[in-house]
Parts: C-alpha cells; sequence; structure tokens
C-alpha cells in the first residue's frame, strides 16, 4: 500500500527589508559567495519555521522541496552544505 508523503505547513509571510545596491569592483566570486550566503540563510529560515531544528533533518530534497516552496532556484550541493551549517549553528546558539 503506498503511503502518502507529509504535507509541511504553510509558511508565514516573512518581511523583507529593502534590497540595496551591491558594491562595485568586486571580483566575480565575491559575489557569487555573497548570493550563496543569502540564499542559504533565506532557506534556512523558511526550514526553521517548519520544524526543522536540526542538521541531520535537512536533505538536500527537502532543502530543494522549500527553495520550490518559498520561491528560489533550486539550490547546489554546496548551497545546501552551506543551508545545513547555519541550522547547526541555530542549534548550538
Amino acid at each position: 500500500m503506498a503511503v502518502a508523503a507529509p504535507t509541511l505547513p504553510d509558511l508565514p509571510s516573512l518581511a523583507t527589508l529593502p534590497k540595496k545596491p551591491m558594491p562595485a569592483g568586486r571580483p566575480r566570486g565575491w559575489y557569487e559567495a555573497h548570493n550563496r550566503q543569502l540564499k542559504a540563510m533565506r532557506l534556512a529560515i523558511a526550514l526553521l519555521h517548519t520544524g526543522v531544528y536540526r542538521p541531520e533533518q535537512a536533505s538536500n530534497r527537502r532543502i530543494r522541496a522549500t527553495a520550490v516552496r518559498i520561491g528560489v532556484h533550486s539550490p547546489s550541493d554546496t548551497t545546501c552544505r552551506a543551508v545545513r551549517s547555519l541550522i547547526h549553528e541555530a542549534a548550538n546558539y
């Protein structure tokens, strides 16, 4: 018998700060790393709101499903590792 996948609760709307332009003149790698950190933070916050409080609970599949739900592009494996690292830091805070 097939078991239905559990549904995730609706995410609360998160108020965001107004965006500021990025500083000019930095190397491309800096912008990529900065944007990766911002995306990882958004995903970590969304996962924490859904009850994921330990890095072991945040599989790549779950992180990517959350990305779809909050409307960001699917994260890379590197970004998924950064998300788990942020969740780990939040758990130890």
